[in-house]
């Protein structure tokens, strides 16, 4: 009873401890039945109940059987199949069973061996239930008869411990132990033989383990007792030693044995035979009864078994035998490739996974021994991971740095290979898949974008597409375009385009005026559909191409019904090449469509005047004559270079007189229905005239005290006419390209202002207000101002051969070189008039000399 009490107690109880860290022995007795527990392999690793569905507790069996499995709840390790120590191991003590137990959050390998104890459940046995013996009579005393020896698959105490022979007088019996530990029994001749006496023996030979309770098994001995034979056969050797590859090829020779016999006749005749040899091994090997060649027969693995131990009789024709020890020491070859387990723990991955995460976990066996066993695993190609040993046989696939737009899937193809010669490998795959993070913003195609619309577009017209890119997938890489902003000109840049969020196309909300805004800009955002979206900004400039929409302007001759006409006296003494006038003309337009070019569509005398293609001039073909008439009307053509071309006129009235005095009766012929307008103007004339003697005396000394002052202090700027620039930087400028083409020569221009009256003899003269731009051409402004329009209001003219504006009603343009007031005579029609040498100075003029608008 209290044997199966201690048999019960080794079943049940398991004995678990840490060798070395993060490693679990366990050990139970073999042939336990199914779900018998191992051990609590939860607690062991110090995990507790709330921790385990989150851990994700699981085990990777080593071995190619897996006889372990984990409970439902995953705490305790239990029996999976039925574990017999002597198949699993055979005669290799300790027999270890090893397993991997894997937990994740965070990811951590244990190792875990069970040891596999050995309980007394086999008796040892008898290759054969009966053992034969020929003995000669006149064997001497001390002869030893080798017996055999019995199989026990059991270990330790429980395997073979002794023999017992039946007691008798003349046999004894001597038990050996061999260098592997096992136990042989030979029959010892204790006296002599007499076959008269009694020709058979019959013995009991018992073999007995050491278990509990005691196993034991017998055969039976049976002695068969002949005639003499002096001389017994004798091997060359008592103990041959044999070392064999595993791979040798059936049939081939693995050793001979050599027996003599100095007998003659059928007593020298010897005959070979396997004795006290197991089942098993004389499978493996035959022997030639003639010669002793010993064949191999079956296939040998060292993997198998390592070592045999094969027994062998020569008997002569007398029936003397000898006997004779074979060790067959088996080499072990490297027949084995490596095997390979993967065993997934993070598949897709996300492409931000923190570097050294654990994705796999791989284990290796080789059943090879030595260096045929020892094995190294490789990943194939260059790959974002990299493989790092776990213990000797496991290694963890890790992480490096991942980038899934570079490669959304990877094939890892690991390679374990061994080191034998030649070497042997085996591979295995995984594929692992990236999973996306918005980890890239939109790229545009290009940073800046330039798009050319030419005005007076059709509102909605596509004015550019602009495209962007992301590189992430789904909803990260899906691409929406906004409006980020841009220049504010004088009509405002946001409103002007709006942009399609899906397609990146802009439209015109409106159509486009180049003379109001030549060139906008706006900023585009491409914006992902991520959590957090990512964004990136390109600029437009939208550039706004000119149309011939704008007829050339006279700005003089003034034309129009209400603008006076515009006389000029030429000497009748001019000859050709005279310079009469000059056509002034500008065109809001640019390029070649502001490029103007003057004709001469009429004339009064055809041939006496002609006008330059280019700069406007109107000279004289051909001296003047005493036959032309004294007046005469001068119209040209001013037309732009577009297409089509648009123009427009200019007259000019030209008095052909030697001065002033001759041509103011020409001048002063008027149309009968102005008469009465004549007289009352120069009535009023006269009224104003009076009024400003009045009023002389007391301004002249003002100015005169107001003029030493200013002398003193440099010319004040009321004073000044106009700056070195053409316009003033307060208002707004010509187009840029009025300088191209417009305007190419300098002039001095002046106009008539009737809105004032200044008195005759008033010095020095009032300020000479200056024109903008505006007034003159009736322009609007655009974002920009004219690169030369950098005067002020105000500015005195450095160089007084430079174009002047002046508005003064009894004054046109003044300065240092003719401080003389110009007047109007009373119902004198205001005009324009533009000089050619200085203010207001004509060709053959002298600077006192008096003349009138």
């Amino acid at each position: 009873m209290g044997r199966l009490w201690s048999l019960l107690g080794a079943v049940l109880l398991c004995v678990w401890w840490r060798a070395a860290a993060e490693r679990l022995r366990y050990a139970i007795p073999e042939e336990l039945g199914r779900g018998s527990l191992v051990g609590p392999l939860a607690r062991d690793l110090g995990l507790s109940a709330d921790e385990l569905p989150a851990r994700k507790l699981r085990i990777v069996a080593g071995d190619e059987k897996q006889y372990f499995s984990l409970e439902e709840d995953n705490r305790n390790l239990r029996v999976k199949d039925r574990i017999d120590r002597e198949s699993i191991c055979g005669a290799v003590s300790p027999c270890v069973l090893s397993l991997e137990a894997v937990v994740e959050n965070p990811f951590d390998i244990f190792h875990v061996s069970v040891a596999i104890q050995d309980i007394n459940d086999n008796a040892p046995q008898f290759d054969g239930e009966l053992v034969t013996i020929e003995m000669i009579e006149s064997t001497p005393p001390g002869t030893r008869f080798p017996l055999g020896s019995a199989r026990d698959p059991d270990i330790g105490e429980n395997s073979l411990q002794n023999y017992e022979l039946t007691p008798n007088t003349l046999f004894s019996l001597l038990v050996r132990e061999s260098p592997d530990g096992t136990k042989h029994a030979e029959l010892v001749l204790e006296n002599v033989l007499d076959r008269e006496k009694q020709r058979n023996h019959n013995l009991i030979l018992t073999a007995v383990d050491g278990g509990d309770p005691v196993r034991s098994g017998t055969a039976q001995i049976k002695i068969n007792v002949t005639d003499a034979n002096d001389n017994p056969p004798v091997f060359t050797k008592e103990i041959y030693t044999v070392r064999l590859m595993e791979n040798l090829p059936e049939g081939s020779l693995a050793f001979q044995v050599k027996a003599t016999d100095n007998d003659e006749g059928t007593n020298a005749e010897i005959t070979y035979s396997f004795s006290d040899t197991a089942k098993n091994i004389r499978q493996l090997f035959t022997l030639d009864p003639r010669t002793g060649d010993v064949k191999v027969a079956g296939p040998l693995d060292y993997e198998e078994r390592k070592y045999y131990e094969v027994s062998v009789e020569g008997k002569d024709g007398g029936g003397l035998t000898a006997h004779a020890k074979v060790h067959i020491d088996i080499i072990d070859v490297n027949d084995h490739a490596p095997t390979l387990s993967l065993l997934p723990i993070l598949n897709p991955i996300p492409e931000d996974s923190v570097p050294s995460t654990v994705i796999a976990v791989i284990n290796v066996r080789d059943r090879d021994s030595g260096e045929n066993g020892e094995v190294s695993c490789k990943m194939d190609g260059k790959l974002p991971f990299r493989l790092e040993t776990s213990s000797e046989n496991t290694y963890k696939l890790i992480i490096d740095t991942l980038d899934r737009e570079q490669a959304s899937e990877h094939r890892v193809s690991v390679v374990a290979r061994d080191r034998g010669r030649p070497a042997l490998w085996s591979s295995t795959e995984l594929v692992l898949e990236v999973s996306d993070v918005n980890d890239n913003a939109p790229v545009f195609e290009e940073a800046a974008y330039s798009a050319y619309v030419a005005e007076n577009n059709a509102a909605g017209a596509l004015v550019v597409r602009v495209q962007a890119r992301d590189a992430d997938a789904g909803a990260n890489g899906r691409v929406s375009y906004w409006l980020a902003g841009g220049s504010a000109g004088a009509a405002g840049a946001a409103p002007l385009v709006s942009v399609e969020a899906r397609s990146g196309a802009l439209y015109a909300q409106r159509s486009l005026d180049y003379e109001q805004c030549r060139e906008f800009w706006v900023a585009v955002r491409a914006q992902d559909g991520g959590a957090p979206a990512r964004s990136s900004t390109a600029t437009v400039r939208v550039f706004v191409l000119d149309r011939n929409d704008n007829a050339p302007r006279v700005l003089w001759p003034a034309a129009g019904a209400g603008a006076a006409a515009a006389f000029e006296v030429v000497p009748r003494s001019a000859e050709a090449g005279y310079l009469v006038a000059k056509v002034v003309a500008v065109d809001a337009d640019a390029g070649r469509n502001a490029w103007l070019s003057y004709e001469l569509v009429q004339a009064s005398e055809p041939a006496l005047f002609r006008v330059g293609l280019h700069s406007g001039e109107v000279r004289t073909a051909r001296a003047v004559s005493e036959r032309d008439a004294a007046k005469q009307r001068v119209v040209a053509v001013v037309k732009d270079h577009g297409q089509p071309a648009l123009s427009a006129t200019a007259t000019l009235h030209v008095v052909l007189a030697e001065s002033l005095q001759e041509a103011l009766p020409e001048l002063s012929e008027r149309p009968a229905g102005a008469e009465a307008a004549a007289a009352a103007a120069e009535l009023q004339f006269y009224l104003v005239l009076a009024l400003a003697l009045l009023s002389a005396l007391l301004v002249l000394s003002v100015a005169l005290a107001v003029l030493a002052r200013l002398r003193r202090a440099g010319p004040p700027a009321v004073l000044r006419c106009l700056g070195a620039q053409r316009f003033s930087l307060a208002g707004a400028a010509f187009p840029a390209d009025f300088c191209e083409g417009t305007l190419p020569y300098s002039y001095n221009l002046c106009v008539a202002a009737p809105a004032r009256a200044v008195p005759e003899a008033a010095w020095p003269p009032p300020p000479v207000p200056v024109l903008s731009a505006e007034e003159l051409l009736g322009g609007d402004e655009c974002e920009k101002p004219s690169p030369n329009s950098s005067a002020v209001v105000g500015e005195t003219l450095a160089d007084p051969e430079a174009p002047q504006v002046c508005k003064a009603e009894s004054s046109c343009c003044f300065s240092s070189a003719f401080p003389y007031l110009v007047t109007f005579p009373p119902g004198f029609p205001r005009g324009v008039w533009v000089g050619k040498t200085g203010p207001c100075l004509r060709q053959g003029m002298k600077e006192r000399d008096v003349f009138f608008f």
